[in-house]
């Protein structure tokens, strides 16, 4: 019987045609229902679902008692002429619609472009959101946010830098908590540092506050206390200690009652802090102090709560050592300049689980000898490659470098900062120490002995994590300053407040601020030559110091000691070590050298996997779909002919 394959391939190129068309049109309704019907939709393929809403942001939505109203202001035409920003503009509003879509109608967002002299640019400015000029005709770019609450209360974001993307969700969410949660924590402040607006005296200008007291007073409501304080006030719902420096007994035992009624307490003390103003330093200088005390400590209320912390001794850690410029311009690292990775965090605490790095200075440990009834919980710890040094090296210190001379790992991972939980008992026993003790106590005075419920502190041995330079960056967007954090040491501070004070929604939302990915190769390289090469720079100076030693005794056994001509054994001991440095420094470019190709090395592979090896991964996968393809294809054409 004859094939008619006439027939067979007329009936394939119908088939093939109405499937073409069922396809385009499949396609087509397919656009439509994703656009219309799946719009919103993502998928986060980050590492740490960067794109993804929190779920601190999902409960606060959810926990949305009374309308909250949003209005969005953008101006379109100005924006023209920063494309940029038009792109940012419609990440701002694609997450606005996200969050007024997930709060069951709790939060009215209007979208409004403000253009000249009309009533929504009056209303705009009302608000006071910022209008920056763009372009030569100074037209005005209005690209804030407004909300309000039922009960007239009112918070902007004047204007959204795209530098802080980073940021957005946070931002939006702390934003929608203040409209809903009016009433802000108390937080009762005692700091013996700078941390608020000051007049410098070197520049002659006001010194702006510290980036953690503005949030702080913008979060809060920030009560400051001073070192003469007798008594904490019981509507402080966390008291905050930054550097509490020789205090008194009476303010030691204010806190200690405090405490004891279950006050919480977030406390940063400090071996050596380098915004102290003691040593008459500027804060943040990585060479040492001019001798005077810099430390800070809670002396006895420590011992009672089975807390160790020496004063006297400073962590240096080999593997988290930051770089620093030294006074003559050439980079070192420096071992008591430590910049935290997620490594060093504890995964299972709230406060720190979702951060990514925290940068610290001088840094003390803590120990605990306490009762078995009380819980301590490290947040915070140093590398195994980690020793203490003692307070008096930093007294003058001109080259960072020289910490790590003699310097050994402990293999000890100290606790930098950490949680203090459960029943505490007093550390004044006989009571108020400025009280007489023939005056009967009052009713409101009576002296706790231990705690009345459960205690929560937070202790950090540093206080210099608070400090600008060491996670903070400030910028200049369209004339307007703004910092923007390159390390999580805010985040940490606010974690622990917000856990403390019990509201944990925006903890895993700034958790997510830092894009940060260290490079750990290139740093452990980096480490090793830098081993390496300070052990040569060592043996350079040894060899320089036996020389000279050599030279003085020649010179001292001749006769003619006046004379300034060197003796033949002079000669010959100064032409060796001559070859000796040579020999030394060409040893030491070789170490930098290697170093140099071992990165390049490690880039070009990196290179290599990204730019070449991936798409022939991908065509190999295309080629062998194909030659599937084209063998199911031939199978079945030749069963059709059977």
């Amino acid at each position: 019987m004859a094939v008619d394959w006439h027939r067979i391939w007329q009936g394939h190129r119908r088939s093939g045609a109405i499937a073409l068309v069922l396809l385009v049109v499949l396609f087509i309704g397919l656009v439509i229902v994703i656009n219309y019907g799946l719009r919103g939709m993502r998928v986060d393929l980050t590492e740490n679902r960067l794109y993804t809403l929190a779920p601190g942001t999902r409960n606060i939505l959810r926990s949305l008692d009374e309308p909250i109203n949003l209005y969005f202001y953008f101006t379109r035409q100005a924006a023209e002429q920063a494309p940029y920003i038009k792109t940012y503009a419609n990440r701002v509003r694609e997450l606005l619609e996200e969050l007024a879509a997930r709060s069951n109608g709790k939060i009215r967002l209007q979208v409004i472009d403000p253009e000249p002299f009309s009533e929504a640019q009056d209303r705009a400015d009302e608000f006071g959101l910022t209008a920056v000029p763009l372009g030569a005709s100074g037209e005005s770019l209005y690209f804030g946010l407004a909300g309000t609450n039922s009960t007239d209360g009112r918070a902007v974001i004047d204007f959204f830098q795209p530098e802080k993307e980073e940021f957005l969700e946070y931002d939006l969410a702390k934003l929608i908590v203040e409209l809903a949660r009016p009433k802000k924590p108390v937080i009762g402040l005692l700091s013996t540092l700078p941390m608020g607006a000051d007049f410098n005296q070197a520049t002659g200008q006001m010194r702006d506050p510290w980036v953690v007291m503005q949030q702080l007073e913008q979060l809060f409501t920030v009560r400051m206390l001073t070192p003469e304080m007798t008594s904490i006030d019981k509507d402080i719902d966390v008291l905050m200690l930054v550097h509490p420096k020789a205090l008194s007994q009476a303010a030691l035992y204010a806190i200690d009652q405090f405490v004891l009624r279950g006050g919480r307490a977030l406390v940063f003390v400090d071996p050596q802090a380098e915004s102290d103003p003691a040593g008459g330093q500027q804060p943040g200088n990585p060479f040492g102090n001019m001798g005077g005390d810099r430390s800070s400590s809670l002396g006895p209320l420590f011992t009672a709560w089975g807390v160790e912390f020496n004063p006297r001794q400073v962590v240096g850690d080999l593997q988290y050592a930051l770089t620093v410029n030294t006074r003559t311009g050439e980079p070192a690292r420096h071992i008591a300049f430590i910049g935290f990775d997620k490594a060093a965090f504890n995964a299972k605490d709230v406060i720190t689980a979702a951060l990514g790095s925290i940068n610290a200075a001088t840094v003390g440990s803590l120990t605990f000898k306490g009762a078995s009834g009380l819980s301590f919980e490290p947040l915070l710890q140093s590398s195994a490659e980690a020793g203490v040094l003692p307070v008096e090296r930093f007294a003058f210190l001109a080259d960072p470098a020289s910490l790590r001379d003699g310097f050994r790992p402990t293999g000890e991972r100290y606790v930098i900062a950490a949680r203090l939980s459960g029943k505490l008992r007093t550390a004044f026993p006989n009571g108020n120490p400025a009280t007489s003790a023939s005056a009967p106590p009052s009713a409101d005075t009576v002296a706790l002995k231990e705690s009345a419920q459960p205690a929560n502190l937070v202790i950090v041995a540093d206080t210099d994590i608070l400090t600008d330079n060491l996670w903070v960056r400030n910028q200049s967007f369209f004339g307007q300053r703004f910092a923007t954090a390159w390390a999580n040491n805010g985040d940490f501070v606010f974690n622990a407040i917000d856990n403390l004070t019990g509201n944990g929604d925006l903890i895993s939302i700034r958790g997510r601020a830092s894009f940060v990915r260290p490079f750990q190769r290139v740093d452990a390289l980096r480490r090793d030559a830098e081993d390496r090469f300070r052990a040569k720079e060592q043996e350079l100076q040894q060899q320089l110091r036996d020389t000279e030693q050599k030279l003085t005794e020649l010179q001292s056994r001749r006769s003619d000691q006046s004379s300034l001509i060197l003796t033949p054994e002079q000669e010959k001991e100064l032409t060796r070590f001559q070859d000796e440095k040579v020999r030394v420094r060409r040893e030491l470019r070789e170490v930098r050298h290697g170093l140099d190709q071992e990165i390049e090395r490690l880039g070009t592979v990196l290179k290599v996997l990204n730019i070449a090896l991936v798409p022939v991964l991908i065509l190999i996968a295309a080629l062998v779909t194909f030659v599937w393809r084209r063998r199911r294809r031939t199978a079945g054409a030749v069963g059709v002919a059977r």
